[in-house]
């Protein structure tokens, strides 16, 4: 008997992995979420230590905060970039950059509050999320270096991008506030970022178009 190359490795996955679990994330994408995260988070906290004066009394040491601010959000970029060698995270990454019919019917239903919203492995809010994730990073990158690197822009350039590197890292705050707050009410879905793995049933509903769906209902019989 012959077999294709990768498939003992998912017969593996498959014998360890329950009937009622699929498998979301793999370790690439989990880690490349957490690395972000963690890089993200650290920036808001030495920002809010440089600009909040109470905490800036409170920490100190401004000069080892500011290199950490600034070396954190040099590394934004780089959990993606060395996720991109995994064929899982580029394929995630092409769902999350395409907007489908699907995902204006999610809208719609979403506005409507209905309580049926099809989507596929990434509903339409999360694919919002992360294309306005990915265009801050960048913003906030390219307003930091010209802070930091003065030679680079003339004082009027660093006046600008200092004000919207200040606005929006305000509304890099909010929006992972809420980020967070989403993820909180979603069990699941953190176990998923977790482990790799959510239930079959919870997937059926949040994401009845997601191909592993349907598959799992022709491997494992209701």
């Amino acid at each position: 008997m012959t077999s294709t190359p990768g498939s003992a490795a998912r017969t593996d996955a498959t014998m360890h992995r329950p009937p009622d679990r699929l498998l979301r994330f793999t370790r690439a994408e989990r880690w490349v979420h957490r690395a972000t995260a963690a890089l993200v988070l650290t920036c808001l906290a030495t920002a809010a230590c440089l600009y909040v004066a109470p905490l800036a009394e409170l920490v100190g040491r401004r000069r080892l905060v500011v290199t950490v601010h600034v070396w954190c959000g040099l590394a934004l970029p780089v959990p993606l970039l060395l996720g991109l060698a995994f064929r899982a995270v580029r394929a995630d990454v092409a769902r999350l950059s395409r907007f489908h019919p699907v995902d204006r019917q999610w809208l719609r239903a979403t506005r409507a509050r209905a309580s049926h919203r099809p989507a596929g492995k990434f509903n339409a809010g999360q694919k919002l999320y992360a294309q306005w994730t990915l265009g801050a990073m960048l913003t906030i990158l390219g307003t930091g270096l010209l802070m930091w690197l003065t030679h680079l822009a003339p004082a009027a350039w660093r006046t600008g991008a200092t004000f919207v590197h200040d606005w929006l890292a305000a509304a890099i705050a909010v929006v992972t506030a809420g980020h967070v707050r989403m993820a909180l009410r979603d069990p699941e879905a953190r176990r998923g970022m977790r482990t790799g793995l959510v239930d079959r049933r919870w997937a059926e509903r949040e994401h009845p178009q997601w191909p592993a769906v349907s598959r799992a209902k022709a491997e494992v019989p209701e």
